[in-house]
């Protein structure tokens, strides 16, 4: 399908995670009540309600369903559809926009889609008349008909040895204090069982530059000691994607290779990040320069085939942690709340792993039991 809409008043050239907001539909809320007549509110009134539903969703997301109401709109200019009919859209009209898409995207791709033309509805106050039933169907069908192609390879899981084994590739001595800062970011996602993006930036300059009302600063570590004496670090994370208002996350000191406490503490030796700058800076000549994600990927994908490791994706920094305290006897409910895992994406992860499974699914009724309880689905009458 092609990717360029034709021009519309309505639907200006901005950055594709402003496309929810300055994409208006024809129908868009206005100061009339359901009955057409005028409420005795101002146009500032109206902004603000889009000020505040536009939070409702993270930068991330927008930008995701930007994409998809792109394809939307072609879709819609390809078989001369008006602009009423866009919005409300009628299920007829979602299930072709589906359809069309099947076959040729990734489901998960075209879920994305749907739903980012859903948001469009929500934001601007056109009501959404799709049924979930019937979209849901279409969104199966649509992950039957996927290509082979689109189906992403399994997460291969980062495990304690496999980070030992990076170790040896990288420099510790002070001398590159790039890895340094990889170093103690990988093990502080990793022990923390955190997303790589929640320690990293996306770019050095630009909207998705170091923010730090967003991103992890010094500023925002602590240690903690409980009423038994164990201590443990914290990172508050100002915004995260589920939480506008922040989360926070630990660690505790490791044994062996990997400790991501004296990792850390040499990052802080060596590059001395600013207490309000990004938390894993490093020096760079004269400068200092904010970790962003490629870079960290870049290193540790070069640094992994020069030791003769497979590269493995950021994800799976997340899946190796979960995997690792699961496999040292860690709760199933405590690992959930610890890896801020949603509760479907948590029992589908579970399900996939047979280092997981196998323990739970020996002749010990009592442990499978636990293990049926958590990670399978619940009966449906």
């Amino acid at each position: 399908m092609a990717r360029t809409p034709l021009l519309s008043a309505r639907r200006p050239h901005v950055l594709c995670r402003d496309r929810l907001r300055y994409w208006i539909p024809i129908y868009a809320r206005n100061k009339l009540d359901e009955e057409g007549r005028p409420v005795n509110l101002w146009r500032s009134d109206l902004e603000r309600i889009i000020d505040v539903i536009t939070e409702a969703w993270a930068e991330g997301t927008r930008e995701t369903y930007g994409s998809g109401l792109l394809t939307f709109h072609v879709f819609c200019d390809l078989r001369g559809i008006t602009e009423g009919q866009r919005a409300p859209a009628s299920p007829v009209l979602v299930q072709a926009f589906v359809a069309d898409l099947a076959g040729t995207y990734a489901a998960a791709t075209i879920r994305n889609y749907v739903l980012g033309v859903r948001a469009w509805h929500i934001l601007h106050g056109v009501r959404w008349d799709m049924r979930q039933e019937e979209l849901e169907a279409m969104l199966k069908a649509a992950n039957t008909l996927a290509p082979p192609s689109s189906r992403k390879k399994k997460r291969q899981p980062y495990t304690v040895a496999y980070i030992s084994e990076l170790r040896c590739g990288l420099d510790l001595s002070g001398n590159t204090p790039l890895h340094t800062a990889v170093f103690a970011c990988l093990t502080t996602t990793f022990y923390s069982a955190a997303h790589l993006g929640e320690f990293t930036v996306k770019t050095l300059t630009g909207a998705n530059a170091f923010n730090p009302a967003i991103h992890v600063k010094p500023a925002d570590v602590r240690e903690e000691k409980d009423p038994n004496g164990l201590e443990s670090t914290v990172f508050a994370i100002p915004r995260t994607k589920t939480a506008q208002n922040g989360e926070e996350i630990s660690w505790s000191r490791q044994d062996g290779a990997t400790d991501p406490q004296a990792a850390l503490k040499s990052h802080m030796d060596v590059n001395a990040p600013p207490a309000t700058g990004p938390l894993f800076a490093y020096k760079d000549k004269n400068k200092m320069k904010a970790l962003t994600k490629t870079k960290f990927i870049e290193v540790v994908h070069a640094t992994a085939r020069s030791v003769g490791l497979e590269p493995l994706q950021g994800h799976g920094i997340r899946i190796g942690s979960t995997l690792e305290y699961l496999l040292r006897g860690v709760p199933f409910d405590v690992m959930k709340v610890k890896g801020r895992w949603a509760s479907d994406a948590f029992q589908t992860y579970l399900r996939k792993h047979a280092q997981i499974l196998a323990p739970y699914m020996q002749a010990r009724s009592r442990e499978h039991e636990q293990f049926v309880r958590v990670v399978m689905p619940r009966v449906r009458r």
